[in-house]
């Protein structure tokens, strides 16, 4: 089966084709020569999901999948959220989103926060959502040279060390990304050895 999953972000790429089984094949907006900005206006990160799924089933002809992530900080009540990729601006900086949370929570002692993400899947006419959830704190300060966007300050509960400290198979055995995708890749295997 030949997939698209609806992204220019190769970071989130690489996270992906490390995960799906060999019988998938995975294509992104690169591959087919899409370079038209999908819209992201809804309120919610299940909706901007929804909406891009929706937006490309129409255009393109295969099977399609989207995710949109977000970072929500208790203490920022539940900020960023669906802005997490531009909380600082319009240029989706990570370096300006990172330290604007770490100013906001200075002297804060309540860091809980979790990563939250939703993939639509659009797959012979029919429509679903995967959730997937990472629980964790905001650290004081970056630490770490992988990953990408919130990863240098956020430390899930279940690791000793940010994920931008963690190799790629490490943060896929626990990020909100990785439980979401296994819930996709799970259903998408029922589907290709018949239901």
């Amino acid at each position: 089966m030949k997939l698209l999953f609806a992204t220019h972000n190769q970071n989130k790429l690489k996270e992906i084709q490390a995960l799906m089984p060999a019988n998938i094949e995975l294509v992104c907006l690169k591959d087919i020569n899409f370079e038209e900005d999908i819209p992201e206006t809804s309120e919610t990160i299940s909706g901007n999901a929804i909406q891009k799924v929706e937006y490309l089933v129409n255009r393109v002809k295969m099977p399609v999948f989207a995710d949109d992530t977000g970072l929500l900080v208790d203490a920022l009540n539940g900020e960023p959220g669906v802005y997490s990729a531009r909380y600082a601006g319009p240029e989706r900086d990570s370096e300006a989103n990172m330290q604007l949370v770490l100013d906001k929570l200075e002297n804060t002692r309540n860091r809980n926060a979790r990563f939250v993400t939703a993939i639509a899947l659009s797959l012979q006419g029919c429509q679903l959502l995967f959730e997937g959830v990472c629980e964790g704190v905001i650290t004081d300060e970056k630490k770490g040279e992988k990953g990408f966007g919130y990863d240098p300050i956020f430390k899930p509960n279940e690791a000793d060390k940010t994920f931008a400290e963690m190799s790629l198979t490490e943060k896929g055995e626990i990020s909100h990304r990785a439980r979401a995708f296994r819930k996709l890749i799970s259903y998408l295997e029922e589907d290709v050895n018949g239901r």
